[in-house]
């Protein structure tokens, strides 16, 4: 069975549902395949600032609610410094940079970057917005730089992205975190806990809907 998951490397709710899908992986790993995608929230922040936080504190107070919304997580802590001090532009360059992973590298590659990105902002409030950055970690995670570089430079990459933007607008995802079953006849969205999560998927695994229609 083939999950489709749509996350914003920023989002706080992914970083908190990644226990969730490793558990996932882990309990139900035979029968599933997750299928990872993106999805822009934090395409540009400082417009979602402004248009979204300009009366609760822009940055400060978007920093308080991610503060708030992880506190109850142990698997997910956050770093006061983040939104307050390391404000990153952009989540694109970093999904730009998972999909050159992905294309030059392989899926796992990718898959396994993205976790370290997501510990070096959540954690250590680096800025994974910046180019600079994003090469300095595929260096330091043992990455072939050269195999990623090409598909940056010759536009694959980015390709690859904004298939991923366009196929979350076509299907209407919503947000961040965003699983996609069944071949797009369920979406379940935002903060699921665990238990629901695998809920759902083990009933789609004892009762796959193709097997009948209602029609």
């Amino acid at each position: 069975m083939t999950i489709d998951y749509y996350t914003d490397i920023l989002c706080v709710w992914a970083w908190i549902a990644q226990a969730r899908v490793d558990e996932l992986n882990t309990q139900l790993g035979e029968g599933i395949r997750l299928r990872y995608h993106y999805v822009d929230v934090f395409g540009d922040t400082a417009a979602k600032m402004h248009s979204q936080w300009a009366e609760r504190g822009l940055y400060e107070g978007f920093a308080r609610h991610v503060a708030e919304s992880a506190a109850g997580f142990e698997k997910a802590p956050v770093n006061p410094l983040i939104w307050t001090r390391t404000r990153p532009a952009t989540s694109a360059n970093a999904h730009m940079v998972l999909k050159a992973l992905e294309l030059s590298l392989g899926q796992q590659a990718s898959i396994d970057m993205a976790l370290e990105l997501r510990k070096a902002f959540f954690v250590e409030a680096a800025d994974i917005g910046s180019m600079t950055v994003l090469r300095s970690m595929i260096r330091q995670n043992g990455y072939d730089e050269k195999a990623v570089e090409r598909s940056l430079e010759n536009g694959s990459a980015i390709a690859a992205l904004m298939g991923d933007y366009q196929q979350a607008n076509k299907i209407g995802i919503k947000g961040s975190p965003s699983y996609v079953m069944d071949g797009g006849r369920q979406t379940l969205y935002g903060n699921v806990g665990y238990r629901v999560l695998r809920a759902n998927v083990e009933e789609l695994l004892k009762q796959p809907s193709d097997e009948a229609s209602w029609c």
